[in-house]
């Protein structure tokens, strides 16, 4: 088993773990412990592609989910490439108020440019143009807030993944 992280530094930490295994023989490890009565954990699998949330009693606004995608590398070995991150609904909401505020910044860039250019009034769009980098980093610190509160049960979820594939 050779296990790879990427850097703690993105929202959504990604890992690359190699095994000896088929994947049929992984995603079988996968179907058998999460189809058992005591696992406390919810997944989904579809064709190489698993998710895995945590139980609906500890769900909780930024509880992270963990998609792993198994695939054949060469004859006898198989990559398992794993994501863990907010739900979807989450992460679509999270990236739609970056999205925002990236339009917003630059519809009062040019609306700063056009008022100093017609030398009218740009203290609200100037005020704009400052702040909105400001939302912006504060909105980055805030999902930084939520990884960490999550932390523990991404950390509970790559236990249970590597408990299964250990298996």
């Amino acid at each position: 088993m050779n296990e790879q992280k990427n850097s703690d530094v993105f929202l959504r930490p990604r890992f690359k773990i190699e095994f000896n295994e088929s994947q049929q023989e992984l995603l079988e490890k996968f179907k058998k412990n999460l189809e058992d009565a005591n696992c406390k954990y919810c997944g989904k699998i579809v064709d190489g592609h698993i998710v895995i949330n945590v139980p609906i009693e500890e769900n909780h606004f930024w509880s992270p989910q963990l998609n792993i995608e198994i695939e054949k590398n060469e004859e006898d070995k198989t990559v398992v490439k794993g994501l863990f991150g907010p739900k979807p609904q989450v992460w679509t909401l999270f990236m739609f108020f970056h999205f925002a505020v990236a339009v917003a910044f630059i519809g009062f860039s040019v609306m700063a440019y056009v008022q100093w250019t017609l030398k009218n009034e740009i203290m609200f769009a100037l005020i704009m143009v400052i702040g909105l980098p400001i939302l912006w980093i504060i909105m980055y610190f805030l999902g930084r807030i939520g990884k960490k509160t999550g932390r523990k049960q991404m950390n509970e979820l790559q236990e249970f993944m590597m408990k299964t594939l250990e298996k």
